[in-house]
Parts: structure tokens; sequence; C-alpha cells
């Protein structure tokens, strides 16, 4: 049975930092691409960070990027997501994604069950 777990949430004022973990059981991991995504409430599920298989690439969505770093320990079966300088419209469940190309045409995917993030003075 696959399992994604994350934790690390949290409530922080703006400017704080927090740091998302997620920890993955039932796949090999180092086959799988790992993102992070967030969804606030009213809105769509947005893609905040992904890393490739080895870390060798890392793509940021704009809102993020030079504010949050995501890692894996593919020892650990862990990925993660460092958070600074958070603001208001950081808040939002995030979600750990796990996903492996089997063709072109699919793909094996997982979530976690989301942690929540809340932004707040």
């Amino acid at each position: 049975q696959v399992q994604l777990v994350e934790s690390g949430g949290g409530s922080v004022q703006p400017g704080g930092s927090l740091r998302l973990s997620c920890t993955v059981s039932g796949l090999t991991f180092d086959w799988y691409d790992m993102s992070w995504y967030r969804q606030a409430p009213g809105k769509e599920r947005d893609l905040v960070a992904s890393i490739s298989t080895d870390a060798g690439s890392r793509k940021y969505a704009d809102s993020v990027k030079g504010r949050f770093t995501i890692s894996r320990d593919n020892d650990k079966n862990a990925v993660y997501l460092q958070m600074t300088g958070l603001k208001p419209e950081d808040a939002a469940v995030y979600y750990c994604n796990a996903r492996f190309a089997l063709s072109i045409w699919t793909s094996d995917i997982y979530w976690g069950q989301g942690a929540q993030v809340t932004v707040s003075s």
C-alpha cells in the first residue's frame, strides 16, 4: 500500500518559516518525481515546486521563487519543502505528490492527505 504522509504544517506569522516533510512508503521512491501542490479555499490545486528523481532538476512556481526550496532524501524516502518569507497568500493545504511516467500517455500518481499552512498575524 502506497502512503504519502505530510507533516510540518501549522500556523505562522507573515515573514515566518515552515518546513514541510513528506514521507513515502510502498513504492520505489527514487523512481518518482516529487512535487508539492497547494490548494486554497475556493481555488484550484496549483503546483508549487517539483524535483526530479536525482534532485538534478527543480522547478518552482513564480510566486514562490526565492522563498521556497524543495529537496529530497532518497535514503529516507522523503521530500521536503522549506518555506521562508511566508505571506498570507501562501496559506493553503499543501499536498505531496509522487509521479512516475509509465509511458508518454500515462503516469503512476499518488497524493498525500495534505498539510494545512496558515499565515496570519
